[in-house]
């Protein structure tokens, strides 16, 4: 079958049927007109580009908000969930980007966490014997060997995700949503995650799974739906579809190379650290940076290439080591300091730490670059309109209007929006933290060939990213870190991929 023509449904039973779902806020339309539906014991996929309506479909499923037409059916019978616990005890389940567990509780209180079992009816004595004996059970019918007694606060990324799974089948899930399960996971940990995944629907549970990795999503799904503007495209066989056919329905046009080709001609040195070390985070970091320069810093969950670039931005202290900029050594101990210098830091967390959600696009735009639109000690209202504007333009962000809640916009236009901040206030040394992480594909591309562009003008850029796509594809040089040690300074047109990797797990100290 052709992966453009809609996939046929198999002789499994459909759990969940969505029909003709439309949603707006605020009079703009959101969805319109959608169907989806999943069958038991599936890996269903959404796909779309951001701002395509996925999440939204899903928050309807959740209860999180009502649809405005439109139906659910869930195993055969109508239904409509006004809150979330209406749809977790109809049998869904929904596992977020963000990890919703408590750190200081353990593996078992966090997998019972709100629905303990009482040791006397009508007591509010908690019965731990149970709690501890079931999530035993649970963790050993998914095949994971996590102590129920372990502090979730002491387990990797990725034996989190699993203590989550089990937290949802506690609830007797019959159906769970996955968004963006792998966002942060190194690729065993990925296996890992889909050897669970695989387990779960041998069980019949079925799973939603939404990722913008293409590369993964036909190891692990059955079906996708393409959703695009808030409509649905279609519905495609995985096993009939190319990545470039899933790319043409999403974007409904196709992509040139996804990363841009640059012209390296690095020019003087911007930007230099020297033995930065942040006791047990990371040690001894030594490297230089170049005006028109890309610098990638990669490695494994948990290796400090994050907490490394915070550091130089002044949003942790250091313990030992120097930073330069244009040769002179400087103190860097807050965020101000940092910008005062010309850097600039595109945070992991956007919204949390990059973004004031309930700003408009336009506050958000100028919040650091306010000093160039005041005029005779006061704001002026129309530089800062026109500054908002060159910017919304220049990278093509599309809110309704400057006024628009940034909440509301998609993570690329979040994203577009951060980096518009940096560049208004001039910045001569920006530092990509995940710079991609939950973007669509398109987003990414506009993303990467801005960066190329910035090169170009002679803007210094640190990338730290799990992405190794990204870091090759972008970067000029490599510094590969293994738990908080620099292990490789490497050169990206003379590496690759597995090299890296190689270097991420151990490999020898440069």
């Amino acid at each position: 079958m052709n992966a453009i023509q809609s996939a046929k449904t198999s002789s499994r039973e459909t759990i969940l049927e969505m029909q003709s779902i439309s949603k707006s806020f605020s009079g703009i339309d959101i969805l319109h007109d959608v169907d989806f539906d999943v069958q038991r014991g599936e890996v269903h996929v959404l796909l779309g580009e951001n701002g395509a309506g996925k999440s939204t479909l899903m928050n309807i499923l959740a209860g999180v908000y009502p649809c405005d037409t439109g139906q659910i059916r869930w195993r055969g019978q109508p239904v409509r969930f006004k809150i979330p616990r209406e749809s977790q005890r109809a049998g869904i389940s929904t596992i977020y980007q963000e990890s919703s567990l408590n750190p200081q509780l353990s593996v078992a209180e966090n997998v019972f966490l709100g629905q303990e079992p009482n040791r006397l009816p009508g007591l509010p004595l908690i019965d731990w014997k149970q709690v501890y004996g079931q999530t035993f059970s649970l963790l050993g019918r998914l095949n994971l060997g996590i102590n129920p007694y372990a502090p979730v606060s002491s387990l990797g990324v990725a034996e989190q995700r699993m203590v989550e799974v089990a937290k949802a089948l506690c609830r007797s899930a019959d159906l769970i949503v996955m968004d963006e399960p792998t966002a942060s996971l190194s690729p065993p940990e990925v296996e890992t995650l889909f050897q669970l995944i695989r387990t779960l629907t041998a069980q019949g549970v079925a799973v939603v799974y939404i990722s913008h990795r293409l590369e993964e999503i036909t190891k692990i799904g059955s079906r996708a739906t393409i959703l695009r503007d808030g409509r649905k495209v279609t519905t495609v066989s995985l096993a009939d579809a190319t990545t470039d056919q899933l790319i043409h329905l999403m974007m409904g046009r196709n992509l040139s190379d996804k990363f841009p080709q640059r012209r390296t001609s690095p020019g003087p040195e911007v930007l230099r650290v020297d033995g930065l070390t942040r006791y047990g985070i990371f040690e001894d970091i030594s490297f230089g940076l170049h005006a028109g320069e890309i610098v990638g810093i990669t490695g494994l969950m948990g290796s400090g290439c994050m907490a490394l670039a915070q550091a130089i931005f002044g949003l942790a202290p250091l313990d030992e080591g120097t930073i330069y900029m244009d040769g002179r050594p400087v103190t860097i101990d807050s965020p101000q300091a940092a910008i005062a210098l010309g850097i600039g830091l595109l945070t992991e967390k956007r919204e949390r730490q990059g973004l004031i959600l309930d700003m408009s696009t336009l506050e958000n735009i100028t919040l650091a670059a306010l000093q160039y639109t005041w005029q005779d000690s006061l704001l002026n209202l129309d530089a800062e309109q026109d500054l908002a504007e060159h910017y919304i333009e220049r990278l093509n962000i599309k809110p309704p209007s400057t006024e628009f809640p940034t909440r509301f916009l998609s993570s690329g236009m979040q994203q577009k929006v951060i980096l518009s901040r940096w560049l208004a206030t001039n910045s001569r040394a920006l530092i990509f933290n995940q710079p991609t992480r939950g973007i669509d594909v398109g987003s990414k591309v506009e993303i990467y060939r801005f960066m190329a562009d910035l090169a170009e003008q002679g803007v210094a850029i640190i990338i730290a990213s799990s992405d190794l796509s990204e870091i090759l594809g972008m970067c000029d040089r490599i510094l590969v870190l293994y738990e908080g040690l620099p292990v490789a300074l490497l050169r990206a047109s003379e590496t690759t991929a597995e090299a890296v990797m190689a270097y991420a797990n151990g490999g020898t100290r440069s």
